[in-house]
């Protein structure tokens, strides 16, 4: 695997969290984030009809709700994440008396790696290819995205669906403005992986960069709900989107200014509810 297709995991030199912490991050990525994309999943499954005919790759698939979704519908699923502690609980959900590595009965597999890693001596030849990691929110955090799907891309059979998730257009995603207290808190860091507006183009550029034809492209409500302020802050920084400020700054002082940033979205009743906006791209391989 070569550096740039595992940038997404690469902490920033000298804030690489204790172990505990990547461990506590995943736990509420998977018990308070992950869940607030499942129309975006439900969406794509429909609309691409996926089913027990579908052998789907899922790259960057962290904690592996998208996979158990997909499963439930009678596809063959695997994936592929380089983050341990969010493949842990990916096999939890999905493998939970099978040891790391090996193929399940219902042929789902979690590996630890990069898509390479995936073929054995006669690699399925996938029909689908998710990527739901929402690109097109920090500086940078697609590079490397096209490349990995070329890599990818091998693996898949002629005609086989890639999707690309994104961030919709600012104006329809009210956690745009807490986001930008990433981008005021990691000055002077702010080149690194910095938030910045969603672009119309940002994942037809990476389809085009991965050598893709793109089929239709859709929008999807995922608005964020929380319980209360503090759950709201703990699924925030699960998404690493907060690691530069984090970094520039130090936890407590992100903390203090990320949860006087969800104010305005708190109900009367304690809860968070921030509607928003996701877009997602399919594309073919020739």
């Amino acid at each position: 695997m070569t550096p740039t297709l595992v940038r997404e995991h690469v902490p920033h030199a000298g804030s690489v969290p204790p172990r505990e912490d990547l461990c506590a991050r995943a736990r509420d990525w998977s018990e308070i984030q992950e869940r607030m994309l499942v129309p975006l999943y439900e969406a794509v499954y429909d609309r691409l009809e996926v089913g027990p005919a579908t052998r789907l790759l899922g790259l960057r698939c962290g904690t592996g709700l998208a996979l158990l979704m997909a499963a439930s519908r009678g596809a063959a699923v695997t994936g592929v994440d380089t983050s341990p502690e969010r493949l842990a609980l990916a096999r939890e959900r999905l493998l939970p008396d099978t040891p790391p590595g090996t193929r399940a009965r219902t042929g789902t597999r979690i590996l630890d790696g990069s898509p390479a890693d995936t073929a054995g001596a006669q690699p399925p030849a996938y029909t689908l290819v998710t990527v739901f990691e929402p690109v097109g929110c920090l500086a940078g955090d697609s590079d490397g995205l096209g490349e990995l799907l070329a890599c990818t891309l091998p693996l898949a059979e002629r005609g086989a669906a890639v999707v690309l998730a994104g961030w919709g257009p600012p104006e329809r995603c009210a956690t745009s403005s807490v986001l930008r207290v990433a981008t005021k808190l990691a000055d002077p860091l702010r080149s690194a992986r910095s938030w910045r507006p969603a672009r119309r183009d940002d994942l037809e550029e990476v389809a085009q960069r991965a050598g893709l034809r793109p089929d239709g492209s859709g929008r999807v409500a995922c608005p964020f709900g929380y319980a209360d302020l503090d759950s709201a802050v703990r699924g925030l920084l699960s998404t690493g989107l907060f690691d530069a400020a984090i970094t520039a700054t130090d936890r407590k002082q992100v903390d203090k200014e990320l949860t006087e940033a969800l104010h305005p979205h708190r109900r009367p009743d304690g809860t968070v509810w921030m509607p928003n906006v996701f877009r997602y791209l399919i594309a073919r391989k020739p």
